[in-house]
């Protein structure tokens, strides 16, 4: 397991797909040493790696019919459709503790990707980087274009993590995972189309030449990273655990019974990959 990564999509509600899968990999103590997530991977992972079984559940399914979470009050209010202040400093301060203490003796290796709001590139930070700032950084890699602000951290600008690096598998294998579990939280054979409003990004960004350019070509960097995977899990360097049909929960969904439906699929998902999981560990990888 040395050298066996944990990679995950973001998605927003659509996380809590991989929140289920994670709860799975809990209870039956199923762990790596490097893991790397973007915006809600990123989040869910976070509760996986303090070993808080349940916490992701209560977090983003039992919270999210409260307005403080997702609301068009808060946007009206804030600029912020979700309650950015609420999910990253009162959730886990005040009313579902996070467990920072076990999450730094978690001796696994955290990666967080995130998007820098000038250049466009994706900037990575480990636990050297972030420490006790942990959070900070899950938020910004959470947070979405339009619906939160910017987040500054050493001395940059940053935004979702997903933007630049949608599935960062690469650079799970530049640090040197030679086989990577990856947590899609789309079905097979789903690929990104070009957005429609870049025209608004231009206005609401006009000095974030890097971002918008990031933004305009984020259907290529996924449908290539998708592609990518593919080929590396037919290659035994990759093994995929994704939903098997179109979702019906969306980025912004707030019904409680179809995000706990989805998390309950992504459990049992994670349940019927166990073996697979194991005997695949135990398989050399096909050179190509």
């Amino acid at each position: 397991m040395n050298e066996v990564g944990l990679v995950l999509e973001g998605g927003g509600m659509r996380g809590v797909y991989s929140a289920g899968v994670l709860e799975y990999f809990l209870e039956q103590g199923i762990q790596f040493p490097y893991v790397i997530g973007v915006s809600a991977g990123a989040g869910m992972a976070a509760s996986y790696l303090s070993k808080q079984k349940g916490r992701n559940k209560v977090v983003n399914i039992d919270y999210v019919t409260d307005p403080r979470y997702i609301s068009w009050r808060n946007f009206f209010r804030n600029r912020q459709l979700f309650g950015m202040d609420f999910i990253f400093d009162d959730i886990p301060n005040k009313f579902v503790p996070f467990h920072q203490e076990e999450f730094f003796q978690n001796n696994a290796e955290f990666i967080i990707g995130t998007t820098d709001c000038l250049t466009g590139e994706p900037i990575y930070y480990g636990k050297e980087d972030y420490g006790k700032d942990l959070l900070k950084i899950v938020k910004a890699s959470s947070s979405l274009p339009f619906i939160a602000p910017e987040i500054p951290f050493a001395d940059r600008l940053l935004l979702d993590g997903g933007i630049s690096d949608p599935i960062p598998i690469k650079k799970a294998q530049s640090d040197g995972c030679k086989k990577s579990v990856v947590i899609l939280t789309r079905n097979k054979g789903y690929r990104k189309k070009p957005s429609k409003f870049h025209f608004l990004v231009k206005r609401k960004y006009p000095h974030y030449i890097g971002l918008q350019q990031a933004l305009a070509t984020r259907h290529q960097k996924y449908n290539e990273t998708i592609d990518f995977l593919e080929e590396e899990e037919r290659h035994g360097r990759v093994l995929i655990i994704r939903p098997q049909e179109p979702l019906t929960v969306g980025r912004m969904e707030r019904d409680p019974a179809k995000l706990e439906k989805l998390y309950m699929i992504g459990y049992e998902n994670a349940k019927k990959h166990q073996d697979k999981i194991y005997n695949w560990l135990e398989t050399k990888e096909e050179r190509s």
